[in-house]
């Protein structure tokens, strides 16, 4: 059987064959390069057999990664006799009445990264771990280690639950065995080690650039059902924690749990001055944020 040219090496032995794209790995190398300028507003995008040939996929998963560019209103004028368009602003995430519901993974970096450019950055959020807004905080870190981003002042306030509660989630499906937990050990390792990595990414840029950085947590005496990030005094990020059953692997263990996948959680965007329902939500998340971290929340320490 004769050997393709494109698999085949100088000594005539077959290549291994590199696992194929799908469309939504081609959707994230695109935003990526949207988001960092090297696509800019206004730009035509390569050719759809341009992007097959260099993504080694089908034109039918170029279609598809374009399709959710599209839906995420990153691009426009999608069609197969010309190449699409990268959307105006497409640098900015949508917010207000018009902004569709997106997940966090997709909505909350970009918004995160708009917020970076003021000059004092002021981020306040509740949620169950933190791990959304660390990943979300390597966007505008970036931008700053390139030198697009400098902001001169940077607040960041996080709420989480306390180690100390009887969690409602994630909680093992049969409850508590005897004295010991391993799901409440696991959430709590995971906690603590991504507030330890948010505080650190940040702290940094005191020495390496000069921003005056303040990084603050406190623990709430109860489960959140809800994540919320309000970003510069402007804008409250809102989505439901939805519980479901899953498996958990602790250790060699399979354990059947009740948990919530916040990464996965679809993101409301509102702004101020958007009208007055998101003017008001903007300032009411303000209110109870601001509640709950002069009164019930306690001192927090990232530690085991």
């Amino acid at each position: 059987m004769a050997v393709e040219p494109e698999h085949a090496s100088v000594n005539g032995r077959k290549k291994p064959q590199r696992p194929q794209r799908t469309h939504r790995e081609v959707a994230d190398e695109l935003r990526a390069r949207i988001r960092s300028g090297v696509l800019r507003p206004g730009q035509r995008m390569p050719t759809q057999a341009q992007l097959a040939a260099e993504f080694g996929v089908e034109r039918q998963a170029v279609r598809g990664a374009l399709r959710i560019l599209q839906s995420e209103h990153l691009l426009t004028n999608i069609s197969k006799g010309a190449p699409a368009t990268v959307a105006e602003r497409a640098d900015r995430a949508p917010a207000g009445p018009a902004a569709p519901p997106q997940p966090t993974t997709v909505a909350l970096a970009p918004r995160i990264a708009s917020a970076f450019e003021a000059e004092h950055v002021e981020i306040d959020a509740v949620c169950l771990t933190a791990v959304s807004l660390t990943l979300a905080i390597g966007e505008p870190l970036r931008q700053i280690y390139t030198g697009r981003l400098k902001p001169a002042k940077v607040d960041v306030r996080v709420l989480l639950p306390s180690r100390s509660i009887d969690l409602a989630f994630p909680v093992p499906v049969g409850g508590r065995q005897g004295d010991t937990d391993p799901v409440h050990e696991r959430w709590l390792a995971q906690r603590n080690a991504q507030g330890q990595v948010l505080r650190h990414n940040l702290m940094a840029l005191r020495a390496t650039h000069g921003i005056d950085v303040r990084v603050t947590f406190r623990a709430l005496p109860f489960t959140p059902p809800v994540k919320l990030y309000l970003l510069n005094n402007t804008e409250a990020l809102f989505a439901y924690y939805t519980v479901t059953r899953s498996e958990a692997l602790i250790g060699q263990e399979s354990l059947p749990t009740y948990d919530a996948q916040g990464v996965r959680s679809m993101l409301f965007a509102f702004e101020q001055g958007d009208g007055l329902r998101d003017t008001t939500f903007v300032e009411q998340s303000h209110l109870w944020f601001n509640a709950l971290w002069e009164t019930i929340s306690s001192e927090l320490e990232l530690t085991d």
